[in-house]
């Protein structure tokens, strides 16, 4: 049955348009006006977007699916407005195999209601200097590399990583974390580290070691992605890098653009990430970096755990912050609404940009004979992030409770509709 969008504001070409979208055998057969259907979604007053595109998530299956699994996960975020994620290797086991890499994407096909991508890992089973076969992980279809909740201690390891990863045309993509400098920390090393008396996390951690791949990735000329950039040195480094030609891009997450270590008013532990929340002055520099195009894109970094994994406080807790439900509607409603950046801007970082960075072929613009996926939002009604309303196994986030707009009405897959918002 062919159905027709109407009346929306349809995102169409890194601009807004108000125009109709004709779907028919799950793919966009015409855009215009007065275009009809047997059915019809009336979106008048709504945001029409293709799916939103999430780079950094963590499904947790196989292994720890306590946690989340791959259903519950791309349920979330067909609840966010996300129908293309690309899945983490720190599951267990590893996918060091061109087999177990296999086997995780028949699941991921079998069992996701949106597409997943998958990554593989950069070292075997991410620790330690051997690396796998990344010939065979490419053929198993890698959509990149990344030992991400781990950096890769040895220069040695990432430069020999970095040369086959470049002879068999996959990306880096980097969890940046000197272990040494990292301390087993647990905060920024900043004022909530000595309010609460926290083992601190210096960001000389995180910019070393992009400091130390920057180099490489310029010898090598592999495309080095760097993932959750937090400081302001990290986009200082990478600006440079860029402009002296390094073939880098990078992500920043949605929390380490709205939260800062300022916001943490108790040891609550679901502000405890990796890497941390920073100061005003780093938070500052990844809106810059964004706006500046240094950072190419936000990608959530869903990163879902038990209540007993978060249980206690900084000391105890597991890192990481859920992020798939809330992310385009905080976003909108901190950064769009508060003039930070503009509606269209915001969409590219989401759609356009991790599209065109990691070469997705079908996914982040709306075009005749393009598959449909799409989301429609409502950017005028205010709605309270209610732990109940979460579609992932876990909730361990700080942004329950907050009033936001952008909330997500439908999400459709290749024309089928797989998250529509309860009339109220």
């Amino acid at each position: 049955m062919a159905t027709v969008i109407k009346n929306g504001q349809v995102y169409l070409d890194n601009r807004l348009t108000q125009c109709d979208i004709l779907i028919e055998n799950g793919c966009i057969s015409a855009i215009g006006q007065d275009l009809a259907a047997e059915q019809v979604i009336d979106a008048q007053d709504k945001l029409v977007s293709p799916g939103l595109i999430d780079m950094h998530v963590h499904y947790r299956d196989p292994g720890q699916t306590a946690k989340e699994n791959v259903h519950s996960g791309t349920l979330a975020a067909a609840h966010g407005g996300f129908t293309t994620t690309a899945a983490m290797p720190n599951v267990v086991p590893v996918p060091n195999t061109a087999e177990l890499l296999q086997k995780m994407i028949t699941n991921n096909e079998q069992n996701g209601v949106v597409h997943v991508l998958q990554y593989g890992p950069i070292t075997v089973d991410e620790v330690g200097d051997t690396l796998p076969d990344y010939a065979g992980l490419k053929k198993a279809g890698a959509i990149a590399l990344s030992n991400d909740g781990k950096g890769v201690q040895s220069a040695q390891t990432m430069y020999k990583a970095m040369q086959q990863a470049k002879d068999n045309h996959l990306i880096i993509a980097e969890h940046a974390q000197d272990d040494a400098l990292f301390n087993l920390g647990v905060i920024n090393s900043g004022s909530k580290a000595k309010k609460f008396n926290l083992r601190p996390i210096t960001e000389l951690a995180e910019t070393t070691q992009i400091a130390r791949d920057l180099l490489l990735a310029a010898k090598t000329g592999v495309h080095y992605h760097v993932c959750h950039v937090s400081t302001k040195i990290s986009v200082d480094l990478i600006r440079i890098a860029k402009k002296r030609g390094v073939p880098v891009t990078c992500e920043v997450a949605p929390h380490h653009l709205l939260l800062t270590e300022n916001d943490i008013a108790q040891n609550d532990s679901n502000f405890k990430m990796n890497p941390p929340l920073r100061s005003k002055q780093d938070q500052q520099a990844l809106i810059r970096g964004l706006l500046d195009g240094t950072i190419d894109m936000i990608a959530t970094d869903h990163a879902p755990h038990t209540q007993q994994d978060k249980a206690g406080s900084f000391n105890e807790a597991a890192f990481g912050i859920t992020g798939s439900e809330t992310a385009f509607s905080e976003l909108y409603t901190q950064l769009v609404k508060k003039g930070h950046c503009s509606l269209t801007q915001l969409l590219a970082w989401l759609t356009i940009k991790p599209a065109k960075v990691f070469n997705l072929q079908h996914a982040g613009r709306i075009a005749i004979g393009e598959p449909a996926d799409i989301a429609i939002f409502d950017l005028q009604t205010k709605k309270k992030l209610h732990q109940q309303d979460y579609f992932s196994k876990s909730c361990n986030t700080p942004f329950t409770g907050d009033t936001v707009y952008g909330s997500t009405m439908m999400t459709m897959v290749a024309g089928r509709v797989v998250y529509q918002a309860k009339e109220q």
